[in-house]
């Protein structure tokens, strides 16, 4: 009996390493992914906040609880099955589609660039009064939830293509955990940047010097953080949509961009000596970054030549 005992305490103690071992996994697994996916995560995070422009302060935690309900659905209700059913029947289409959608990143980015020389901000609240807010707030936050799902697809298509060797129950845990977690950090985020304000105002009106120092300093640092998280933002999204048609690319076996990106990292680093590993890592970031533009532009040109030809073709319709 005790013999028994003891092989059963034995058989329990391997279970659990096991377990253990395969848990490990599981979170080195949606680390690695959801690091890949850091670039999409920044430009989410710098694209909610204008979704509660215009709003009383009571409403902006509710509206950015609301986005966030949507985010999770998003993920876990229809990407995250569609994911599991792609890399179960298609594997092969992983790749392109995570080339289609570094290219849409591409896009955004270098669209919003010139946006930015040419003046224009489609993404800014309109300017007229609001009549009715509830319905308003409806709008806003549906459109918040459209732009999350483009987003969202991203992050879970990146986060598959980490993974897609994993065995299947594996795979969907990663996906789920890494959906839940940047979900929760981003929005988590955003809540605490867009109240940053309030907490600034809050702080200024206490009584002692130094904690009023500090609650205008977060007033008056508000503005300069938003646009610096839309700089950010803007540089990620080239960032992350060149480095996916990069690898891509390379994957499907043309290897001379890829090999030209490493090399250039390689020369940087042997040449800046104990800052080899960060500035090598910056100089593929930019070149990366410089794809993206240069492809996203060429996007956005074939754009807007399509919707002059659309705009053309109604006019001669009237």
């Amino acid at each position: 009996m005790p013999s028994g005992l003891v092989a059963l305490l034995d058989d329990i103690a391997m279970i659990a390493r096991l377990a253990a071992a395969s848990l490990d996994d599981v979170g080195a697994a949606a680390t690695r992914a959801g690091t890949k996916a850091a670039g999409v995560v920044i430009d989410d995070a710098a694209v909610t906040p204008s979704y509660v422009t215009r709003f009383t302060p009571d409403r902006e935690l509710p509206i950015i609880y609301r986005i966030t309900m949507g985010s999770l659905r998003n993920k876990l209700v229809f990407l995250l099955p569609a994911a599991l059913l792609l890399s179960a029947f298609l594997p092969w289409a992983i790749t392109p589609l995570l080339m289609l959608g570094g290219l849409y990143l591409s896009f955004e980015g270098a669209e919003k660039i010139i946006e930015r020389i040419g003046g224009g901000h489609h993404d800014e609240a309109p300017d007229e009064p609001i009549g009715d807010m509830a319905a308003f707030e409806r709008q806003r936050v549906a459109g918040a939830v459209r732009t999350d799902f483009i987003l969202s697809a991203e992050i879970m298509a990146i986060a598959l293509a980490e993974v897609a060797d994993a065995p299947l129950v594996q795979r969907a845990i990663i996906l789920a955990l890494v959906g839940v977690v940047i979900t929760i950090a981003v929005y988590g985020a955003v809540a605490l940047i867009v109240k940053m304000d309030d907490i600034g105002l809050h702080l200024a009106r206490r009584s002692n010097a130094a904690v009023q120092r500090a609650g205008r300093f977060l007033v008056a640092a508000m503005p300069g953080l938003l646009s610096l998280l839309a700089s950010l933002g803007t540089f990620a999204m080239l960032w992350v949509g060149g480095g996916i048609i990069l690898h891509g690319v390379e994957t499907l076996g043309l290897h001379g961009p890829a090999e030209l990106a490493h090399n250039v990292r390689h020369a940087v680093a042997h040449a800046a000596g104990p800052l080899g590993g960060v500035l090598g890592g910056v100089s593929h970031a930019l070149l990366a970054a410089l794809l993206g533009m240069v492809l996203g532009a060429l996007v956005a040109a074939a754009v807007h030549v399509l919707r002059k030809l659309r705009g053309w073709s109604r006019t001669r319709d009237l």
